[in-house]
């Protein structure tokens, strides 16, 4: 069965975790960062989104450190993940350069 598309957030998450290890928080700055503050995560929506990711084997659960007395847990790609991750961004380029090609042959701005 072939992989469906990866929805913005999720991709942009996997995107935060390609560049290394992180903790929650710091994947919810990351991920704004990415879409120039386009994809605002909730704290909610990211833990779902990492449990789901993490079941499905595309994140693991790097580490877990107590800082100021709570749990902070990092969490990092896999070679799953990280597949899943470039064949989803070549999809995207694709797509991408095909709608760039048309807009030029109509004449729009490309």
């Amino acid at each position: 069965m072939k992989n469906r598309s990866l929805q913005e957030p999720t991709f942009l998450i996997l995107t935060a975790l390609a560049a290394g290890p992180q903790h929650g928080y710091g994947i919810i700055g990351d991920v704004e960062r990415i879409s120039d503050g386009q994809v605002r995560l909730r704290a909610g929506t990211l833990y779902a989104a990492l449990d789901r990711l993490t079941s499905d084997g595309l994140a693991e659960v790097d580490r877990e450190d107590v800082v100021e007395g709570r749990l902070r847990r990092y969490y990092r790609l896999t070679e799953t993940g990280a597949a899943r991750l470039a064949a989803e961004a070549e999809r995207l380029r694709r797509n991408a350069e095909t709608a760039t090609a048309r807009l030029r042959l109509a004449g729009g701005p490309a």
